[in-house]
């Protein structure tokens, strides 16, 4: 490569760096592969000299290519024109040699996470870069505290952790280790503002904050899988439709690397010693087996290609039962409740051309329901859904009652009373009497067994769960729980109705938190640790998932959303289900119930909120 002139870098200490010195202009990334390439985009799309180096040559020629052909699709999309991306190209230059290096003003480590490699390039980089040089780790996992101590000048080093794809993601966290230089922090911060990203300062702890949820997340997904209680769909569909996340924890485990997440999640625990850090044990295997997701061709999943992000069916694909054989028809429909869990679900099936009887404690309750159902399909039309005629029909099918004795004819009763196991199963009672044989009992329970509401009636074979998803005809997705006890032709028939009602069903088993909750609240209560630890605040957490994961709301937003009263009894269920210290719910958190600061409907949780 040719090397670069000087661009007047100061050769004095690094205690001379200072927070009005120049932008950074020329930048140094070490390791090509696709995080690499993608920061080095970025920061020539910035205006930046960039120096890609890797000691591999196809490495430096994969990263041309690459950034060629994603600024030739830049340039069709109409987003940057010819001669913006000629001037991009034009910046990029490529080496094997780390002292191509030397005149950078800021070098940034993406090499693999081992701490032996990254510690040999920091240490031939202080023998190369000017002294006053920032040097910045990218990595994930490992401790930016040592690689810092064991550098020659520990002051001008920091962790950047950019987020896949480097181009599109928001998020930068910066990292500082007790020796960092403030002056350092704030150079690099001021660069990530002038990449359009949006930083957030942190301590040093494996996984910072992004991957530190995250990773914790995905591990809990994997050992789900691992332990045959959802299908791998199941599983990645649960969490996309229930949660409306980008991508499910399986297949995003597979874009990531299962190898890389082992390594992350080893640090974790090693820092933490909570046993939900610790890898699943089928994260080691597909990486000793090189099954190690879409840059090996298979994964979790089965692709078309290595590199390939297609997925392909195999042997695995057989394992989602969602089988309807056998299933029993459902023309009339009882739901139980009159709270806006219940309306909705009445709303979902009479909009399907279901005959629905919806029972309240008194009659006035039931119509009450009947005409918030009313409204909300009034919505509808106004927003061209539907006719006039469909609402008019649509509510015609619904008949309000203040009995259960109304459900002697329906063929599904379903249940969506208060989420308290006493009153469901007192519920359940009426409707073993009061239902016809061979009629589905359902429950929509979250959290409590379907088992126990199976146990007291005369027919645990007929009940099954189905936990749909707040608000009911808007979210897609619904939870179909099996028990040991459910038949197998309750279950298809609980899988058709929600091919009739347009739902998508993931079918799991009958233990606490189902697929959802199961692998979201441990994810909220961990983000309330990091706040109770003065790790990261909750504007930081909720920026850094939103950015960094795609997250459509931060945990601390969705906290409050839900109620923090009712995520401390669903997090006190996982807890005395599985056992795990790690799943305790954060004292944070039972300290804010106790003081009646329960989110949004009582104007403070987490945050402070207007009264309407």
């Amino acid at each position: 490569m040719d090397r670069l002139p000087h661009t007047g870098v100061s050769t004095t200490s690094p205690s001379d760096l200072s927070p009005s010195r120049a932008p950074l202009t020329t930048v140094a990334v070490v390791g090509l592969g696709t995080m690499g390439t993608g920061i080095a985009e970025t920061l020539a799309r910035a205006g930046r000299e960039v120096i890609g180096i890797d000691i591999d040559e196809s490495a430096c020629r994969r990263a041309v290519t690459a950034i060629e052909v994603a600024t030739a699709r830049a340039v069709h999309r109409e987003r940057i024109s010819e001669r913006e991306r000629a001037g991009i190209l034009d910046r990029f230059r490529i080496s094997t040699d780390l002292r191509a290096a030397a005149d950078a003003e800021l070098v940034i480590e993406v090499v693999p996470e081992d701490y032996d490699t990254k510690h040999e390039v920091f240490a031939e980089l202080d023998t190369v870069v000017s002294p006053s040089a920032i040097i910045a780790t990218g990595t994930n996992a490992l401790s930016v505290t040592r690689l810092a101590a064991e550098s020659a000048h520990p002051e001008r080093v920091l962790g950047l952790h950019f987020f896949n794809p480097a181009p599109a993601m928001k998020l930068v966290e910066i990292v500082s280790s007790v020796l960092t230089a403030p002056a350092a922090v704030e150079a690099v911060t001021a660069l990530a503002r002038d990449l359009g990203k949006e930083p957030v300062a942190l301590g040093d702890r494996p996984g910072f904050v992004a991957d530190g949820l995250l990773f914790g997340y995905l591990n809990q997904a994997a050992a789900m899988y691992e332990a045959k209680y959802a299908a791998r769909e199941d599983i990645d569909a649960a969490m996309k439709l229930g949660c409306g996340l980008p991508m499910g924890p399986l297949a995003l485990l597979d874009l990531i690397g299962v190898d890389t997440a082992r390594t992350v999640l080893e640090a974790m625990y090693a820092a933490s010693g909570d046993r939900l850090h610790a890898p699943a044990p089928i994260l080691g295997q597909l990486a000793q087996a090189g099954l190690t997701g879409r840059k090996a061709g298979r994964g979790f999943y089965t692709y078309e290609a290595p590199g390939s992000g297609t997925i392909v069916p195999d042997a695995a694909t057989a394992e989602v039962g969602h089988s309807t054989e056998g299933a029993r028809p459902v023309r009339a429909v009882g739901v139980a409740g009159s709270g806006t869990m219940a309306s909705g679900i009445a709303e979902v099936f009479a909009k399907a051309g279901l005959e629905v009887v919806l029972a309240g404690r008194t009659l006035e309750k039931a119509a009450a329901a009947k005409a918030r159902i009313g409204k909300s399909l009034q919505r509808s039309v106004s927003k061209g859904r539907m006719t006039e005629r469909a609402r008019e029909q649509t509510l015609a099918r619904i008949t309000p009652a203040d009995a259960l004795d109304a459900f002697a004819d329906v063929d599904l009763a379903v249940e969506a009373v208060a989420e308290d196991l006493v009153v469901k199963q007192e519920l359940f009672r009426v409707l073993d009497k009061v239902c016809k044989p061979g009629a589905v009992l359902a429950t929509t329970t979250s959290s409590l067994p379907v088992v126990a509401c199976a146990r007291v009636t005369s027919r645990p074979q007929d009940v099954v769960g189905l936990h749909f998803f707040n608000p009911a005809p808007a979210m897609k997705l619904v939870e179909v729980v099996h028990t040991v006890l459910t038949a197998d032709d309750v279950r298809a028939t609980a899988h058709a109705v929600c091919a009739a009602v347009r739902k998508h069903p993931v079918d799991c088993g009958d233990r606490a938190g189902f697929i959802v909750n199961a692998l979201l609240f441990p994810y909220l209560n961990n983000a309330v640790k990091m706040v109770q630890e003065h790790y990261a605040t909750p504007d930081a957490i909720d920026a850094a998932m939103k950015l960094g994961g795609g997250y459509p709301m931060g945990p601390f937003e969705l906290l409050d959303v839900v109620g923090l009263d009712v995520s401390l009894a669903i997090e006190q269920v996982l807890h005395r289900e599985f056992r795990e210290p790690g799943l305790a719910p954060a004292p944070l958190l039972e300290h804010l119930v106790a003081a009646g600061c329960l989110g949004r409907k009582t104007g403070r949780g987490f945050r402070e909120y207007a009264k309407a």
